[in-house]
């Protein structure tokens, strides 16, 4: 192992937060021509959390984000950076990321709202680090992964309904001595299957505007099987990219949070890579897919339950809609999480 030494950018505080609503695969199915064991054979998943009415993505973000800042024991005012990863904001604007920064009571600094699907999380703790690494005012950074699925899911199609929750989860990003923190990253594009995972509505192609009510544009569109045949050639190799420029192997890797698409994928793909799942985390089981959230929210659990220990090199791996890849690799530091709500 001959892992280069880390930016100093590290990861120093973790937080989730997941919706208030449980439903299991025996409730889902009442509307549904399928059972509860064809979604747990086919997906692994037992049951999501679902947003009430009254949620909004921007009050997911800043439960999750408050969690972080506590761990990390960093102040709203010494948050110099917000980057806020969704694709279901509260608005198609202002930003999220701005009603986060007034709702923690940050003061100036950077904000920005980065959509690549559920490889968000991954692609904004990158631009975020990077950002860092050049500037060195840039004391802290908030990177938050928050997504609300069910306010575009049609709930009588079984390709989509099965898989996905709400919630967000986030991290601070700040600065350690001692050759830690983030090593390297790694993306990659197929856009080969750009329409196999969409939500059309809204967009300037399909706008709201004159509309009377809903459209068959408005809900999720998904193609799992392009997914899956994406995922599998893709995913492996942006790791291995991303380990290569941190002059590392996969037998160096201690610890892999992957987007918690679907716990067969997952598994597949950890096998594929020649490990076991003795080396990652999943909670795509009990809480679903969380979208561009994924990633933040099994990072936190993982953190919370101590599966990740100061000095191991973690991989965080994740595929978004386009379709796009990210990995990153850690140098793990200390990190404090302060609990889910």
């Amino acid at each position: 192992m001959s892992l280069r030494q880390g930016s100093g950018v590290c990861i120093l505080g973790v937080g989730h937060h997941l919706a208030g609503v449980v439903e299991e695969n025996e409730e889902l199915c009442r509307n549904l021509d399928v059972t509860p064991e064809w979604i747990l054979e086919k997906t692994g998943i037992k049951r999501r959390y679902l947003a009430a009415p009254e949620d909004t993505a921007s009050a997911f973000a800043v439960k999750a984000a408050q969690r972080a800042m506590a761990g990390a024991g960093v102040a709203a005012d010494e948050i110099d950076m917000i980057v806020a990863c969704t694709f279901s904001a509260d608005y198609t604007f202002p930003p999220l990321s701005a009603k986060v920064h007034k709702e923690i009571g940050a003061r100036g600094g950077q904000i920005f709202d980065l959509q690549a699907n559920c490889a968000g999380f991954v692609s904004g703790l990158t631009a975020a680090s990077d950002r860092m690494t050049v500037d060195p005012s840039v004391r802290n950074a908030l990177v938050i992964g928050v997504e609300l699925n069910s306010r575009y899911i049609d709930r009588t199609n079984a390709d989509s309904v099965i898989y996905h929750s709400d919630g967000a989860g986030a991290v601070v990003l700040g600065r350690r001595d001692g050759g830690a923190g983030v090593v390297a990253s790694a993306f990659h594009t197929d856009s080969s299957n750009y329409e196999a995972v969409r939500v059309r509505g809204g967009g300037s192609s399909f706008p709201v505007m004159g509309r009377s009510g809903p459209a068959e544009t408005d809900v999720m569109e998904l193609n799992g099987l392009a997914t899956w045949k994406q995922a599998i050639t893709h995913l492996p190799a942006v790791v291995k990219a991303a380990l290569r420029k941190a002059d590392a192997e996969l037998a160096d890797v201690d610890f892999f949070v992957f987007h918690q698409a679907n716990y067969n994928l997952i598994d597949y793909i950890v096998r594929k890579m020649g490990a076991d799942l003795s080396r990652t985390y999943t909670n795509v089981q009990e809480i679903g897919n969380t979208g561009a959230a994924s990633v933040a929210i099994a990072l936190s659990e993982a953190v919370e339950r101590g599966l990740i220990k100061p000095g191991q090199t973690v991989v965080l791996a994740a595929v978004g809609a386009g379709f796009n890849f990210g990995a990153s690799v850690w140098r793990w530091v200390p990190t404090n999480v302060a609990g889910e709500g």
